[in-house]
């Protein structure tokens, strides 16, 4: 893949060294990372003990030039209401979080790199790594 966006998850398996992640994010060309996923990084930073280190480590990661911020607009919020009319239809509801993630992934046209096998439910959304 090699345009991706990351989940929570994924991060966190990079940042552990999980060979997968990190041969992952090697080879991709453009990596997105949506606020909704900045958000919850931000918070488990803060509830944990190595706050200012994980802030240091995550803004050396977004310094990259194939790191992109994605926002969440106009645009994003219809993919959301998409995904979660059908997830409903399906019965197979999954968190309001992830349902932004996999908005945004479909939005640009990115394939998601998740360690959550609930996102194999959203039709159309491409998933980087096989869980």
């Amino acid at each position: 893949m090699k345009r991706i966006i990351i989940d929570t998850n994924f991060y966190a398996a990079f940042k552990k060294s999980d060979a997968a992640a990190v041969d992952l994010l090697r080879r991709a060309e453009f990596i997105g990372v949506n606020t909704v996923i900045l958000g919850e990084l931000l918070a488990g930073f803060r509830c944990g003990s190595r706050e200012e280190q994980n802030r240091q480590e995550l803004d050396q990661f977004l310094d990259s030039p194939r790191v992109n911020v994605l926002s969440i607009e106009h645009e994003t919020a219809e993919f959301y209401a998409q995904v979660f009319h059908e997830l409903k239809q399906k019965g197979r509801p999954i968190p309001s979080n992830d349902l932004w993630l996999a908005a945004s992934a479909l939005q640009h046209g990115l394939a998601l790199a998740t360690y959550d096998d609930h996102f194999s439910h959203v039709s159309g959304l491409l998933l980087a790594n096989r869980v």
